[in-house]
């Protein structure tokens, strides 16, 4: 999941998104696999969002009020920087809960692909 910018370029991306999707390479495929996809990581154009105290705090109250989905973390904190950079389109493969959850600054994210 990324947080596209007007421009496109280049791709904002919450740093707990890189330990999810690596895990997920590593499970699915294999440790080599998950090395090679952090290597490419250091070179693409990505600028990786850190996580501030009030995401946190944001992230905890989506968590509770989603809690019948479950929202998870790596989700939660996807919403949480978008809604603190106002971006309002997010590129991810799991639309369920990009769906449901009615985000602060905008009525609903407009999701690629």
């Amino acid at each position: 999941m990324t947080l596209l910018t007007e421009s496109s370029e280049p791709l904002l991306v919450p740093q707990l998104v890189v330990t999810e999707a690596a895990y997920l390479v590593g499970r699915i495929l294999d440790p080599i696999a998950e090395a090679s996809f952090i290597r490419h990581l250091a070179d693409a154009p990505i600028t990786f969002i850190s996580l501030e105290p009030d995401d946190l705090r944001r992230m905890a109250d989506l968590m509770d009020t989603y809690a019948d989905l479950p929202l998870g973390t790596v989700d939660a904190a996807v919403i949480a920087t978008a809604e603190r950079l106002g971006i309002t389109t997010i590129a991810t493969l799991d639309h369920r809960h990009f769906h449901v959850v009615r985000p602060r600054h905008t009525a609903a994210f407009t999701l690629l692909p």
